[in-house]
């Protein structure tokens, strides 16, 4: 028995695997990947994340999980249940800087995409302004999610509390809020990023859409409050029937890791996205703002970047 073990080390350590990724033996490695409820933008992104990657690299697979989203996994990579997640920028900055909980020892393995937040309505609305939306059924998200957590910030910077100043409602599933917005049971949807499915449903919808942001002096009194939100743009054409630029704020999203997540299996993750940037852009509108160099300026600092990610990073002259 005993030599039996010491042969599969032998053979393991000698594999083209170990060999290509400094002795650990990653042929079989099937990576889990936490997203979020179905009908949101992470399932829709990172379904296809996985499919490039396992494109990729056959000997590597990863494997999208529903979860509750970014408030649920945080604690799943800190326990070890998952080895890749989806978190949004919110979530992700709190789980940083400690606030609220102690912080985290997770790290960055690419920053996703620029999350512009925003209010959905029907075209036949009377709502035109954050301030109309006050006292009626709004739907924040998934629970969960990180989405709620943008939104608090966003109104907080405006003297808004989300849930004594609006009929707060958070989703089981975030491919619920579209229809709620069409059958009258709230009168606003909120959401952030370019291309987010539940925009899109709305802005498909029979009735149309109309979107609310906020407004330039909004952004300015906002961003007086929470500095760490950043002004962002919702591109012309990103909806159906959106034809100018909506200016907006908020951050990035990320993929995060587990932190004991081995140097070598970091790096060639990182080898493998950024070698197919150009695929994935194909593959997915939202996946063109998934670059080494996106990544390096959203990260709050340079060292929540996964060391693995940051050797491809100096190898490729994205930083020094």
């Amino acid at each position: 028995m005993r030599f039996a073990i010491i042969l599969l080390v032998a053979v393991l350590l000698l594999s083209p695997a170990a060999a290509q990724t400094g002795g650990t033996p990653i042929s079989t490695t099937t990576l889990s990947l936490g997203t979020a409820t179905p009908g949101g933008g992470f399932p829709l992104y990172g379904n296809a994340f996985a499919e490039v990657m396992n494109a990729a690299d056959p000997q590597i697979t990863i494997a999208p999980r529903n979860t509750k989203g970014s408030n649920e996994n945080i604690p799943l990579l800190e326990k070890g249940e998952l080895d890749l997640a989806l978190v949004a920028g919110e979530p992700a900055y709190e789980a940083f800087a400690g606030i609220g909980r102690a912080k985290v020892s997770l790290k960055i393995l690419t920053a996703i995409y620029s999350n512009p937040g925003m209010f959905v309505v029907r075209a036949d609305s009377p709502y035109k302004t954050i301030a109309d939306l006050a006292g009626q059924p709004v739907a924040f998200g998934a629970k969960g999610s990180g989405l709620p957590i943008l939104a608090r910030y966003v109104l907080d910077g405006l003297g808004l509390r989300q849930d004594e100043d609006f009929k707060a409602v958070y989703l089981d599933r975030a491919g619920d809020g579209p229809a709620m917005v069409e059958d009258g049971r709230v009168a606003a949807l909120w959401g952030a990023g370019i291309g987010w499915p539940g925009f899109a449903a709305v802005a498909s919808s029979a009735s149309g859409a109309r979107f609310i942001a906020p407004s330039a002096e909004e952004i300015t009194r906002i961003r007086a409050k929470h500095a760490f939100l950043k002004p962002l743009t919702v591109p012309a054409g990103s909806y159906p029937k959106q034809t100018e630029p909506i200016a907006s704020l908020g951050s990035w999203s990320f993929v995060l890791t587990r932190e004991d997540l081995p140097d070598d299996v970091a790096y060639r993750l990182a080898r493998m996205l950024h070698g197919a940037e150009a695929v994935f852009c194909k593959k997915l509108a939202q996946a063109c703002e998934t670059t080494a160099a996106n990544t390096v300026a959203a990260a709050p600092k340079p060292e929540l970047i996964h060391p693995g990610v940051m050797k491809y990073f100096r190898e490729i002259g994205v930083v020094k």
